[in-house]
């Protein structure tokens, strides 16, 4: 009861105040989610092989993905510390936190250009990482779809850090509005690419990159227009951009910077989950890109909950709070094993009519069964190490520890299991996805071991205020 009271019995206003943050989050999450799965759907429909080629070209701009998610969660341990301690020294805050920005836009956009000139160089030897020399024809058409995504990776890295910014303030339902319009961008423009409809040619694999090309392009558009000429809470103008950030600097790579590496080399670990599946057939690939689809759609309250408790944790912490802090870690707790359970149930009821959408062969489907029943499993233990890793810990600045944790239980356990259970054990399908991801199960113990420690807890500088920091010199 004492342990009960502990996760659920939280004061007056804090489950509001997280679900006003991690609604509107997990509804844009859903939303991008729905683009992402329009691909696969409609692709789908053209046959396996194009479906697995998109699955697995996706797994490389996946990474991409994460690494631009690193950069985001890290600036907005900072931008929430720091719009937390607004109240107490305004003018200080809010230079440092433009700062921030200005250093997360700069390293975005020199991400986006490397993997951007990646893709044009070697996008064969990009797909032959996480499939087989001889399924030629997944890499012909992975090599296409790559081929039309290459100005993607700008668009899809503003995008994704600006709106990361703008939740860390509490604007979270103006990015929600724009995924809204994306989506439809994005299901208009792939209904008339792949399929040839509305006057346009008919071009398969490559309408849908174009397809989601132009969702992007929208986004962006609408995102970094606000957030650089309209918003007035943060402030932050195209001038900001040419800030010195020299002092800020220290403290920006010792917060996020372990963030984007932990991200980035989780991203590595992922990869590499991705080539061990794409190395045991077409029928798992496939199989995997629809389970997949299915755990993102069951875990979207889960990803709003984790950016709420990056965002309440930093601003409570900026604020000075750090008792009440370490009890809304636990309310966090709670809360991550409640979702985990509910979404281990929408997995297990909706395993079957989701799967018998996909025009699947008999074995494939009953693989992707497989699969859906050890998801339901892992997402209970995903969901709690989620929200503390992604939400609570890193808010409280533990970054380097995070950065080590997230990394040591992926590499060391489960993707030397997951090899060994897929090439050298030959098990079934639902026992090489538990050992894949067996991390989760063991850093869900790890999180409420340091939460319970209050070691997680870190200081955090502003650096010096100055006329550089408002744009005028």
């Amino acid at each position: 009861m004492k342990i009960l009271r502990k996760l659920f019995d939280m004061e007056k206003g804090f489950y509001s105040r997280v679900l006003v943050l991690a609604l509107p989050i997990a509804l844009q999450s859903l939303i991008t989610i729905g683009v992402n799965m329009l691909d696969n759907v409609m692709v789908g429909r053209l046959g396996e092989t194009e479906l697995s080629a998109v699955s697995l070209a996706n797994q490389y701009i996946s990474i991409y993905h994460i690494f631009c998610m690193g950069l985001g969660m890290g600036a907005s341990v900072l931008v929430s510390r720091y719009w937390g301690m607004r109240e107490k020294e305004p003018e200080k805050a809010m230079a440092a936190l433009r700062k921030t920005i200005c250093i997360m836009v700069r390293l975005t956009v020199s991400l986006a250009a490397i993997f951007a000139v990646l893709t044009f160089l070697i996008p064969e030897y990009i797909m032959k990482l996480f499939v087989k020399a001889e399924e030629a024809g997944i890499i012909e058409n992975g090599i296409t779809y790559l081929n039309y995504s290459i100005i993607t990776f700008f668009f899809l890295g503003l995008s994704l850090t600006s709106t990361i910014v703008l939740r860390s303030v509490g604007q979270v339902k103006m990015p929600l509005y724009v995924s809204i319009g994306a989506f439809f961008v994005n299901l208009a423009a792939n209904y008339g690419l792949i399929f040839g409809n509305f006057g346009l040619p008919k071009m398969g694999i490559a309408g849908a990159a174009l397809g989601t090309l132009i969702a992007r392009v929208y986004e962006t558009t609408v995102i970094c227009g606000y957030l650089f000429f309209i918003d007035k809470k943060i402030g932050f103008r195209l001038k900001h951009l040419f800030l010195k950030t020299g002092d800020l600097i220290g403290e920006y790579v010792r917060i996020s910077i372990p963030v984007l590496i932990s991200d980035s080399i989780l991203a590595f670990g992922n990869t590499a989950v991705a080539m061990v599946i794409g190395r045991l057939g077409e029928s798992f690939v496939a199989a995997n890109s629809v389970t997949a689809t299915t755990q993102q759609m069951s875990s979207v309250m889960i990803q709003g909950v984790c950016q709420a408790g990056a965002i309440v944790t930093g601003q409570t912490l900026g604020q000075g709070e750090k008792e009440k802090a370490q009890r809304q870690g636990y309310g966090f707790l709670g809360f991550g094993l409640a979702l985990g359970l509910v979404s281990a149930a929408f997995i297990i009821l909706m395993s079957g009519p989701i799967i018998a959408y996909f025009q699947l062969s008999e074995g494939t489907a009953n693989m992707a069964t497989k699969l859906m029943d050890a998801i339901s499993l892992i997402v209970v233990f995903q969901a709690t190490n989620s929200i503390m890793t992604k939400g609570v810990l890193r808010g409280g600045g533990d970054t380097k520890m995070l950065m080590l944790a997230d990394n040591i239980f992926l590499w060391v356990l489960s993707i030397p299991l997951g090899i060994l259970a897929g090439f050298v054990w030959h098990l079934s399908p639902f026992w090489i996805y538990i050992c894949l991801k067996s991390d989760q199960i063991t850093k869900a113990i790890w999180c409420v071991i340091r939460l319970h420690s209050g070691k997680w807890i870190k200081k955090i500088k502003t650096g010096k205020l100055d006329a550089s920091a408002e744009g005028e010199a």
